[in-house]
């Protein structure tokens, strides 16, 4: 291009989130000249208000079976080589104060800046060029090399990362913008569609928004897969915990089960029957649930007076229904309220050990872009960082 100053790199990475940053960082410091490309005007913003502002980093229990993809294999590679302990030696080195939340999620003491901190400070160490506040104008790929043009400038490297994240949280600048480059170079998009998400509900269950700022420790389950943790009732339909991770395995039009009541055998109005009978259903689920929800539930029940004077059928079946209570949802609250976006990028077209595309050399995804999605509590973070060092080895 006529009048525009032309930078070589030996590796162009575009997206300073928590992938861009990992990879830019290992690859720099292995010696490789890396030009870190992103249209915000600061790096890492999406880590920054990650786990209320503390950064759930990572998980101590990363499993495959606890990411989704189209190739439930495929991220076993990367994951294997690049574990939450190195990570936490990584958090450790910088003097980043951490703590086990509850199911092996680990945050920050302090706060998400100290991450990204870390990230920068380990940039600054592989002395990573960073190009920040412009949009990428153009990609060619001609000899060899891919030329990138933003602004005046133009940049050219063997090597283009992909790092440009998902769809989730468009306000905070995501795009498809990744999904369009891969697919100029010939690489398929599996559809992607909002994950760790508030689920809406609507017709008959729209009485649940009387509920709205009510949780409660429930299994859902959608399918096979279920999850014990927290629900909450909110004015548009559920969210909490659970239903976030439910909601990556939620289809269009499938039911999801609640047991409401976890700890209860199936028989234990009947038991409560025995040995109270004067009780009230009502009084019952008061005991065990919050007295707005217990209201709620047992107005569904249509069971009224004292447990002597209901028979064991009716019991058993209300007790039946409150441990597999159906939704329907008719949707999510979208990508404006996604943590992450399932799909993307084909693993079909990736290398698992590196990350490469296989039929366009020197192009690598990594991160959110890919069609890999962990489950909540910091099992994307890991995804980030493996995957970044991973491509980072083969820059």
């Amino acid at each position: 291009m006529s009048g525009s100053k032309i930078s070589e790199f030996d590796a162009i990475i575009l997206g300073a989130g928590a992938a861009g940053l990992m990879c830019a960082a290992i690859a720099g410091q292995r010696g490789r000249n890396v030009l870190l490309i992103d249209h915000a005007d600061s790096p890492g913003k999406k880590i920054l208000i990650s786990g209320g502002g503390r950064c759930n980093f990572t998980n101590l229990h990363t499993p495959p079976n606890r990411f989704l993809s189209s190739n439930p294999h495929f991220a076993k590679s990367a994951l294997r080589r690049y574990q939450p302990e190195d990570f936490i030696a990584l958090v450790e080195r910088h003097k980043i104060a951490w703590h086990e939340k509850t199911l092996g999620q680990l945050f920050c003491d302090g706060s998400a800046k100290q991450i990204l901190a870390m990230l920068l400070e380990e940039c600054d160490k592989g002395n990573v060029t960073q190009q920040l506040g412009e949009a990428v104008r153009n990609i060619n790929h001609s000899d060899g090399r891919y030329q990138i043009t933003l602004g005046d400038m133009v940049a050219t490297a063997p090597s283009l990362v992909l790092a440009t994240g998902g769809l989730s949280i468009p306000k905070m600048g995501a795009t498809g913008f990744a999904y369009e480059v891969a697919r100029r170079f010939g690489l398929k998009v599996v559809e992607p569609r909002p994950a760790l998400v508030p689920l809406t509900l609507g017709g008959n269950e729209i009485l649940f928004r009387a509920l709205s700022g009510i949780s409660a420790e429930i299994v859902i389950s959608c399918g096979k897969i279920s999850f014990r943790e927290a629900a909450l009732f909110t004015h548009k339909g559920l969210s909490g915990p659970a239903i976030l991770q439910i909601s990556t395995y939620w289809r269009h039009r499938q039911p999801v089960g609640i047991n409401f009541l976890p700890d209860l055998s199936d028989d234990w109005l009947v038991a409560l029957k025995k040995s109270d009978p004067r009780l009230h259903v009502r009084t019952a689920l008061d005991r065990t649930l919050s007295a707005r929800l217990a209201e709620t539930l047992a107005g569904q029940l249509a069971l009224e007076g004292e447990l002597a004077n209901i028979p064991d059928r009716k019991l058993n079946d209300a007790a039946q229904r409150l441990s597999h209570w159906s939704f329907n949802p008719n949707g999510t609250e979208g990508f404006a309220k996604a943590e992450v976006t399932a799909g993307g990028i084909s693993t079909d077209y990736l290398s698992s050990q590196t990350m490469a595309a296989k039929s366009m050399p020197g192009l690598y995804a990594i991160g959110e872009a890919v069609d890999v999605t962990g489950w909540l509590g910091g099992y994307n973070f890991q995804w980030a960082w493996s995957s970044g060092w991973a491509a980072a080895q083969a820059l």
